[in-house]
């Protein structure tokens, strides 16, 4: 097929519109195209008078392609081929790893094994997505903490109640089978092409339970409710891994573990500690949920042209005089700010949308880099250790009822508590109460917050709007953590252990968590 990049579409373009431009470009009739369709689209705000769609779209022409393009002399088509993952043929069929995790590092580690042939045992600690859904609203509702199935924990990981973001910097090939296999599991189709595509966490649920599904059907073991407490071992390999579900401990002999447990199986990082397992403290971030109008939003990125176009995302990240980074993360367009805490006394938010992204407020976690030298104290989990006192500071601020802080950037510019609410409504649930964040977060972190909010409004107008309303504590975004590995993605430690995903330390989403497990797969399937 021959793609076509840089194209220009109107906003309400149709697909009359699609073929009339390739016709053009490519100086063929229009019933010579007997197919064309976007392979991705961005929206181009660059001039608020001009705003556009920049497209590639992927043609079929009847008769012969190459004789087409190089008659047509277009700068902006190439010849192509559609990507195809081919499955690898395995070593061993009869081999049973073990994949710890249901996140998206473990449930394409799975389905790559199962498409191989391989039958993989899955274990996960939380619910099926269904019960988990009900745990997560009795938090939500009723401030009723499950400590073992909750918004990080249970079945697609944290990405389930999120935005289902799937926009990546990984320029891994793989990252294509992850959006195809999404798509094949019931999500729109619009990830396929979409520059910033995303599910939203009404449809991700769904799309989980199909890909799971289809691991039952193709012979894989799938057990919920289910958590690791041990592994053992002999003369450094693995040789069974011990398991518990309903309070009742057994033995799974395996000689593969996948650990895909992702960034808040804190009990699981200690147990892997206190075996020896090679862990290293790593960068991570800490801060705020930030929330703003979702129209104040809009109308900043898009102008008098925001009430035709989606719900306006952004990105931002700037760097301060003393070399530290600030960041927004996870924007959530017309979403919420959720409660996402995994254990008891704490408070920790998270964002949420879903597909159509239409409530009234956007958000986005604001984060401050944090390094390991910035924690005192040696322990390798120290980052971890840290991050749960934040937590627990933060549920005390907010009244020890899993109500969370939150602050009117206004105030917290000039260092007041605030006393009212303005325009924007605070969106968490189970509530809120006023507090200082600087009661919860480090000098550090506080003053680069205070630092960097008015320089990103000098980029995006508003940023700063006195009403816009601080959530704490945003303290999830990644893992503290890196459990490492050699060049065959096993530990350095443990022969058969596979770290794997965003809580190993090898990915930061949902789409490099994917791929990452897609990887550790092939491993496996070719040793």
């Amino acid at each position: 097929m021959i793609r076509l990049s840089n194209i220009k579409l109107p906003l309400g373009y149709s697909d009359d519109d699609i073929r009339a431009v390739c016709a053009k470009e490519l100086r063929v009739p229009i019933k010579a195209i007997q197919q064309a369709s976007l392979y991705r689209r961005s929206i181009d705000a660059r001039h608020k008078n001009d705003i556009h769609y920049t497209t590639s779209i992927d043609i079929t022409l009847s008769g012969n392609e190459q004789a087409a393009l190089n008659k047509a002399k277009c700068k902006n088509a190439a010849i192509t081929e559609p990507y195809r993952y081919i499955p690898l043929t395995p070593k061993n069929k009869d081999k049973r790893p073990l994949i710890v995790g249901t996140g998206p590092a473990g449930l394409f580690c799975a389905l790559t094994l199962a498409q191989s042939g391989i039958r993989p045992i899955v274990i996960e600690r939380g619910s099926r997505v269904e019960e988990r859904t009900e745990a997560v609203n009795r938090m939500w509702q009723k401030a009723v903490l499950d400590a073992e199935c909750n918004v990080q924990f249970g079945e697609g990981g944290a990405g389930t109640f999120s935005d289902g973001k799937l926009n990546t910097g990984t320029k891994d090939g793989r990252s294509r089978k992850v959006l195809l296999e999404f798509a094949a599991h019931g999500a729109p189709d619009e990830i396929l092409y979409n520059a910033k595509p995303h599910i939203g966490t009404d449809k991700l649920r769904d799309t989980v339970k199909s890909i799971r599904e289809e691991l039952i059907a193709l012979g894989a073991e799938v057990h919920f409710d289910t958590k690791l407490t041990d592994i053992k071992t002999n003369d450094g390999a693995i040789t069974a891994a011990e398991v518990e579900h309903d309070g009742t401990k057994r033995l799974i002999e395996c000689n593969e573990i996948v650990l895909a447990i992702g960034h808040s199986a804190r009990d699981t990082f200690e147990l892997i500690h206190g075996m020896g397992i090679h862990i290293e403290p790593k960068p991570f971030s800490v801060g705020v949920r930030i929330e703003h109008l979702r129209e104040n939003i809009d109308r900043s990125q898009y102008g008098a042209a925001h009430s035709r176009l989606p719900a306006a995302y952004y990105k931002q990240n700037v760097h301060l005089k003393d070399g530290r980074g600030v960041y927004t993360f996870c924007m959530c367009p017309g979403g919420v700010v959720v409660a996402a805490q995994s254990e008891e006394n704490s408070v920790v938010t998270n964002g949420m949308s879903e597909f159509a992204r239409d409530k009234v407020n956007s958000n986005a976690a604001l984060l401050v880099s944090v390094h390991p030298d910035d924690i005192v104290g040696e322990h390798r989990l120290k980052g971890m250790f840290w991050q749960r006192e934040l937590e627990h500071k933060a549920f005390v601020a907010g009244g020890g009822d899993y109500r969370a802080p939150i602050i009117r950037v206004g105030d917290f510019l000039n260092k007041e508590i605030s006393t009212r609410l303005g325009e924007v409504t605070p969106s968490y649930l189970p509530g809120t109460e006023f507090a200082s964040m600087d009661d919860i977060l480090p000098p550090f972190v506080t003053d680069s917050l205070r630092e960097a909010i008015p320089m990103i409004d000098r980029r995006l107008h508003g940023f700063n709007h006195p009403d816009a309303i601080l959530t704490a504590v945003e303290s999830r975004s990644s893992s503290p953590i890196r459990i490492t590995r050699d060049e065959n993605m096993q530990s350095v430690s443990l022969k058969g252990l596979y770290p794997c995903g965003e809580g190993a330390g090898y990915a930061g989403g949902i789409v490099s968590a994917a791929v990452d497990g897609i990887k550790v797969a092939e491993k496996i399937i070719t040793t």
